[in-house]
């Protein structure tokens, strides 16, 4: 028997699904334009060689790859040790890279400073499991153009908002700085070249402790005297609150040997954040570990967190170097998205906030003209009208219109002339 399910790792959604995750989009997107950006729209392809640029990080690998046209069997046996002989196209797997490349083909008709909103389907070849997909729904928000401080500001300020308008109040956002990350490293005297996979290991610290990331960094071959640096600094690390987030307890909860302007650019974060918000308790935590495993983050890094899940509900940073790729000169760049697969599940379901749904149940002998009539009259109204031949037993078409968010129904006979709409439920 030929299989009717979609493919592994992708997923149809009944009509009530779908409102349900309009509405939430519908949310976001107000939102973000109430905040002053613009939503833009870019092909679902991208060139392969963009985007195994070397800027993705694993992501690359989880791209899929669009085989080139007219290959026969020949030409895809002498290929097939060089993937880029083969494809010349894939599917986005973020909407990162296809911003830059946006960017950086339409930047003379853009503002010096660019808002962006992109929400959009992307694709990557993962194992399918719980809450992982092979095609999910990514809302980014990005500025382009600003280097200062008041570009993270803005994307936190704006994501917050969102949330709130979702009814998800109470979110925090941990930060942290990717140049902290690496001039950290470079004090306790990791080598260069170590250093993604020592990032890799501290990653893990919330799950296995200081000790825990010294053995590892240890059996994968640590320097020495660079671990024994690290593991110290973890142990004596003080009790200082990051939520704070003051110069002061900054550099406490840092090495000696950090340079100046990255603390002061966390900070001037912090104070435009409480400003925009008038909330002195914003929920911002400076986290020295938040490392975050994109490659083409430069500077700032942040994710957000909801107490109600242990698990992140987004986040984002600062990639400065990844429109100088595509336009041969640096564009100062940071976004930040939005979970959306992992929030829409988190909103209470509650009452359609569009035109009230209405079901009408007919007879079979009311004519054409007298059931249009009706419909046209609710519509007109700004009702939101499906028609229902009368069946033996009503009570499945109502439940199934009331799962697909339609809140009142009447039934109609040849000849009625008024319509009695009752609630559904």
């Amino acid at each position: 028997m030929a299989t009717v399910n979609p493919p592994r790792g992708m997923r149809d959604f009944l009509p009530a699904d779908k409102a349900r995750r309009e509405r939430v989009l519908a949310v976001i997107r107000e939102r973000y334009r109430a905040h002053g950006f613009d939503e833009i729209e870019t092909p679902v392809m991208e060139e392969y060689s963009r985007l195994h640029a070397g800027v993705g990080g694993d992501n690359e690998k989880l791209a899929f790859s669009i085989m080139r046209r007219g290959l026969d069997a020949e030409k895809i046996r002498a290929g097939a040790d060089d993937p880029a002989a083969l494809a010349d196209l894939g599917l986005r797997y973020d909407l990162t890279v296809p911003l830059s490349r946006f960017y950086a083909s339409h930047r003379a008709e853009l503002p010096t400073v660019f808002r962006a909103i992109q929400i959009a389907p992307v694709w990557r070849a993962e194992r399918p499991q719980k809450g992982r997909y092979r095609q999910f729904m990514q809302c980014d928000i990005d500025i382009m153009g600003d280097a200062t401080s008041r570009a993270e500001a803005e994307l936190i300020t704006a994501t917050l908002d969102a949330l709130d308008a979702l009814g998800l109040a109470g979110a925090s956002v941990r930060i942290n700085d990717r140049r902290a990350l690496d001039a950290m490293l470079d004090v306790f005297g990791f080598p260069e070249a170590d250093r993604p996979g020592v990032l890799i290991t501290i990653d893990k610290l919330d799950k296995i402790g200081a000790s825990g990331v010294a053995a590892e960094l240890r059996e994968r071959g640590g320097a020495e005297a660079a671990v024994s640096a690290l593991e110290t600094f973890l142990v004596d690390l003080p009790e200082v609150d990051g939520s704070e987030f003051g110069a002061e307890q900054i550099r406490a909860l840092l090495p000696a040997g950090i340079p100046d302007e990255i603390v002061e650019h966390l900070v001037g974060i912090g104070d435009s954040v409480r400003a925009a918000r008038g909330d002195a308790a914003t929920p911002l935590q400076f986290d020295p570990f938040l490392v975050r495993g994109m490659g083409y983050y430069t500077g700032t890094i942040f994710e957000i967190a909801h107490p109600s899940v242990s698990y992140s509900l987004g986040g984002g940073g600062r990639y400065d170097g990844m429109v100088g790729r595509f336009l041969g000169q640096e564009v100062p760049a940071v976004g930040f998205s939005i979970g959306f697969e992992r929030i829409v599940d988190l909103v209470s379901a509650g009452e359609d906030d569009g035109p009230r749904a209405v079901v009408l149940v007919h007879d079979k002998d009311v004519p054409v003209s007298e059931l249009l009539a009706h419909k046209a009259a609710l519509v007109s109204g700004g009702a939101r009208v499906r028609l229902e031949k009368r069946p033996r037993n009503l009570t499945g078409v109502l439940d199934r219109a009331e799962a697909d968010g339609y809140v009142e129904f009447a039934t109609v006979a040849a000849g009625q002339t008024e319509l009695e709409l009752k609630p559904l439920g």
